[in-house]
């Protein structure tokens, strides 16, 4: 919701009084004698100070310098959003919206591309990320796994060369801790240096582990988590450690510890097909899961104790290239409070607004338990609690009926009716300590109290709608004023009673002056919306807060001037509460014409413009070329690796007589995967019997000398198989009469894997087959000599993650510079019915203007009954993967940084097509997913083109594009066999 203009003008007409601006804060912490580390005022924002901190805990809380600090957390996944600058765009929104911490797990695929060798660089700069969070004023909780399946990764985090080792994961297991160790020390190795505790950085908290299926009360488990504690601890990782149940330590630390959790569910994953969405993606989720459900849940957490609270996720981002486990697809939206383009939604409200009440309320850090206390209507579940120092009370209020239910509070101290919407909640108080006057009690839920310059402030929010009720503790009658039409009030017999209507002017200010106090109020109130414009900011020289754009990054003060940066959506006005002595206001950088109005605050003159409009040009110029050579009959496989192993580390079984097939067992971890497989003579052969095992919605297809035999997918999952991670099939595929010849034959099939299963059951399911498991010949048995043929060794930009095994891949035609003048015009829709890969290439250029932080996607429509994929390279990068007739996802997010926003971009698009239907795609275009006026300064992220580097990953250098690299065969082989070298051709 922008701010009118008639609120502005109002607003800069009461500037007559001119009064001067002064600064001082705190809370009082009552008169009550404290018990235990007493309720005050929490710890300064946290940096990277040099200095020494101690962190400890007692059963209410986090003590962190002797202070009680309530963490309040979102998780983002740097990984998910591969360009490094952008990190510190989702930071700023997650601290201006009321976090003061960001959980950050860590995949050890992401960053290990063989064993023993760890990439933290470009998009992997672990450094960097907990440097920015650092400079942004945020605590860390680590989480480097090992194991992460929260995440929804590939193989929950898992390297894929782990599928093809010893050693049984997620146990005391010696070879499985031998790789842990060594990954665990290289992450360790950069934390140690941003540790809160010795003042390198913010780390506060380490997680070790996920999930709840290894046990500290199961001796096996208990064995396994004493030893990934003690590794950090032989690391010098000196802050708390916890595992995913909540518990300091493996079994706690003997004294009771404040409430954590780790994962408060901040939306879903919605895997293939739709089956949590109902078909209808994030977009779903996050109606069904909005900012109503958020409240019931944080609010119901607060009420347990619960705080040390951690949202998963408040962003999502983009399950790029091979990332995602297998049950969920490319976008990782996840109905997230900050959505999969970085733009803030509604359901932020709840994050920020009790995200500021816990950090500006230091009462609600040390709660027990009060007397119960029963609504009339026992729809409304009623909590009380107390703090035991300041005797303020704490009512959550908790409705799960589709209704809104209105009832008096009996016993509270709450003199009126309190509404409560349909499935939502709401956290009043009485008691309280509002500045240097005491609250009576609220019908609206608290979200600030401060002091900034001569004023306290105080902050009450609610639905649209619904009537806010305040009343003070006033001995003396103060003078009161009304600042805006809508808030009306009494004075009774030692009250005064605020009546103000929520969301009909935008903000409503009320200034209270004298009476029992000689230092001036603002009570302001806003609905929800109104409230996501409100951007409370701490600074050197005491709290700051700001009212109207879309979002405050920094505030700097030098001389008698504060310097805002922030974005700006739609035309909107600027409001701010500064300390003494600041009597002028830049906005990013341009200064700001105000006036003092009676509220105390600077209000500028006339409205600031919003975003310009961004024009994004059409897709054309498209050329085209047929791929898959490797179906061909003549195509020269000699330099692919023999598939002849006869045994293997996995959890599928050998089929007799053998060999190994599965694609792991040859190095080949992420994408597509070629076999070929040469016999003699087809006469007496009546079909060919392919067995195979794949994460959902994997895909086989078969030739016979060239000529198609058929294409296998797995089924689109339901409700009660959205969480299968491996699918396994076999499927018979007739030879034509005609075909059965004397003479050589090769087989050829195409499996598209798709992921690994995460290790939910601690049973190695990640080590479940992918790729071919086995294949028989009906009418007559036949002797096959295999090859296989997968990616191309990773570079050092991309990663292990980003590659598949497509010959175009494997040939360079996704990247920048290569030449495909040779390549036909071509204009969608195609009509082609063919099974097997087509691929599409085009240019664009962008000319977004630089103060403008501009979200793009890339969406692909057709015909649903159309059965074809496509996998989508955007300079070089391969940004995901598109299903046309399973979905539901059609735009996938363009992360600026590789999006070149001024200036040229290539575009490839691998189109995967079973012949059934006519392939295509038909509409591609570009679409603005949002812009605001404003953002941080972006830095193009390296796309490696033909003549870039790639990563030789068994000698860890960087190798020129063009040279070829001997990668070491698979590490496991046949015993008494000498290894072998496999040659890999051509940019990856």
């Amino acid at each position: 919701m922008e701010l009118s203009r008639r609120t502005f003008t109002a607003l800069a007409g009461t500037a007559a009084l001119g009064l001067a601006l002064a600064g001082s804060g705190g809370a009082a912490t009552g008169a009550h004698e404290p018990r235990g580390v007493p309720t005050g005022p929490p710890p300064p924002p946290p940096s990277a100070d040099g200095r020494r901190h101690r962190i400890g805990h007692d059963r209410y809380s986090l003590l962190v310098d002797g202070r009680r600090l309530v963490l309040w957390s979102g998780e983002m996944h740097p990984f998910r959003l591969p360009s490094p600058s952008l990190w510190r765009d989702v930071l700023q929104k997650l601290r201006a919206h009321g976090c003061n911490a960001v959980s950050v797990p860590v995949p050890w695929n992401h960053h290990s591309p063989a064993p023993g060798e760890y990439d933290f660089t470009g998009v992997r700069d672990l450094d960097r990320f907990l440097s920015t969070a650092a400079e942004e004023r945020l605590y860390v909780i680590l989480r480097p796994g090992p194991y992460l399946g929260s995440a929804d990764l590939d193989a929950g985090g898992f390297p894929g060369w782990l599928t093809a080792t010893e050693g049984r994961a997620r146990t005391a297991d010696p070879e499985y801790l031998r790789h842990v160790d060594e990954w665990l020390s290289a992450v360790n190795r950069i934390a140690v240096r941003h540790l809160f505790t010795a003042g390198g950085g913010t780390v506060l908290l380490y997680q070790f582990e996920d999930g709840f299926e290894v046990s500290a009360d199961d001796p096996a488990g208990r064995a396994y988590l004493t030893h990934l504690y003690d590794r950090a601890r032989a690391d010098r990782i000196d802050v708390p450690l916890f595992h995913a149940d909540g518990r300091f330590g493996v079994r706690g630390t003997g004294r009771r510890t404040p409430g954590v959790l780790a994962g408060a569910a901040g939306g879903a994953a919605d895997p293939w097909g739709g089956a949590t969405s109902g078909g209808k993606g994030y977009a779903e989720v996050r109606r069904t899961r909005d900012a109503a459900h958020e409240r019931r849940g944080h609010l119901t957490s607060l009420a347990d104790g619960i705080t040390v609270h951690n949202v998963r996720v408040a962003f999502g981002g983009t399950s790029w290239g091979w990332l995602p486990a297998p049950g969920v697809y490319t976008s990782y939206d996840y109905g997230a409070a900050i959505d999969e383009g970085r733009r803030p939604t509604p359901k932020l409200a709840a994050l920020q607004q009790l995200g500021h009440l816990l950090r500006t309320v230091p009462d609600l850090a040390r709660l027990d338990p009060a007397k119960e206390v029963r609504a009339e209507d026992d729809r409304l579940k009623v909590r009380h609690l107390a703090n035991p120092d300041t005797g303020a009370q704490v009512y959550v209020l908790r409705n799960d009926s589709g209704e809104p239910v209105g009832s008096m509070l009996p016993d509270s101290g709450i003199d009126v009716p309190v509404t409560v919407g349909a499935r939502d909640a709401k956290l009043l108080t009485t008691g309280l300590e509002l500045g240097r006057r005491k609250l009576a009690y609220t019908t609206a839920q608290p979200m600030l109290n401060t002091t900034v310059g001569r004023h306290d402030i105080a902050l009450f929010t609610g639905r649209s709608g619904e009537t806010a009720q305040v009343a003070l503790e006033c001995d003396t009658e103060p003078l009161t004023s009304r600042l805006d039409d809508e808030p009306g009030w009494s004075y009774d017999r030692g009250r005064l009673n605020i009546v103000v209507p929520l969301g009909v002017g935008g903000l409503s200010r009320v200034l209270i002056e004298g009476g029992d106090s000689g230092t001036p109020m603002v009570l302001l109130f806003a609905d929800d919306a109104t409230a996501l414009r409100l951007w409370p900011y701490e600074t050197p020289s005491g709290p700051l807060l700001v009212y109207g754009p879309a979002l405050l990054r920094s505030v700097t003060l030098r001389g008698s001037t504060a310097h805002l940066v922030g974005d700006v959506v739609g035309e909107t006005g600027l409001e701010v509460w500064v300390p003494r002595g600041i009597t002028a206001v830049t906005w990013n950088g341009r200064p700001v014409r105000t006036q003092v109005s009676r509220a105390g605050s600077l209000v500028m003159e006339g409205l600031m413009p919003g975003a310009p409009e961004v024009r994004l040009p059409a897709l054309e110029g498209w050329r085209g070329r047929a791929e898959n050579p490797e179906s061909e009959a003549g195509f020269d496989d000699s330099a692919w690796p023999a598939a002849d192993l006869t045994s293997s580390h996995g959890t599928t079984p050998v089929p007799e007589g053998g060999p190994v097939l599965f694609a792991d067992d040859y190095g080949f971890h992420h994408g597509d995967v070629w076999y070929r497989g040469r016999f003699e003579d087809t006469r007496g052969v009546e079909s060919v019997s392919l067995s195979c095992s794949t994460g959902t919605q994997g895909l086989l297809m078969a030739w016979l000398d060239g000529r198609p035999l058929g294409t296998h997918r797995m089924p689109v999952p339901d409700e009660d198989t959205a969480k299968r991670g491996t699918w396994t099939a076999t499927v018979s595929f007739d030879v034509p009469e005609k075909w059965r010849e004397r003479g050589p034959h090769v087989l050829s099939v195409l499996v598209r894997p798709m992921q690994h299963d995460g290790d939910e059951r601690t049973k190695d399911p990640h080590k479940a087959a992918r790729g071919l498991v086995a294949v028989e010949f009906e009418g007559r048995s036949r002797s096959v000599e295999w090859r296989i043929q997968g990616a191309t060794a990773p570079d050092r930009v991309r990663g292990p993650l980003n590659n598949g095994g497509l010959y175009g891949e494997r040939e360079g035609w996704h990247l920048p510079g290569f030449d495909d003048r040779e390549w036909r015009s071509v204009e969608f829709p195609r009509e082609e019915r063919r099974q097997g890969v087509a691929w599409y290439r085009t240019g664009f250029r962008l000319d977004v203007p630089t103060d403008v932080d501009a979200s793009i996607g890339l969406t692909l429509d057709d015909d649903p009954e159309r059965a074809y994929r496509v996998q989508i390279f955007l300079n070089g990068w391969n940004m995901g993967q598109y299903i046309n007739d399973v979905g539901p996802q059609h735009t996938f997010v363009l992360p600026n940084g590789i999006l070149r926003t001024r200036g040229t971009n290539t575009l490839a698009l691998a189109v995967l097509s079973d012949g059934t239907t006519p392939s295509g795609p038909r509409d591609v275009r570009l679409t603005l997913l949002g812009a605001a006026r404003g953002g941080v300064p972006v830095e193009a992220v390296d796309s490696p083109g033909r003549g870039g580097h790639r990563w030789a990953h068994h000698t860890g250098r960087l190798t020129p594009a063009g040279s070829r690299s001997r990668t070491a065969a698979p590490a496991r082989r046949r015993a008494g066999r000498r290894p072998g070298w496999c040659r890999r051709p051509g940019a990856g």
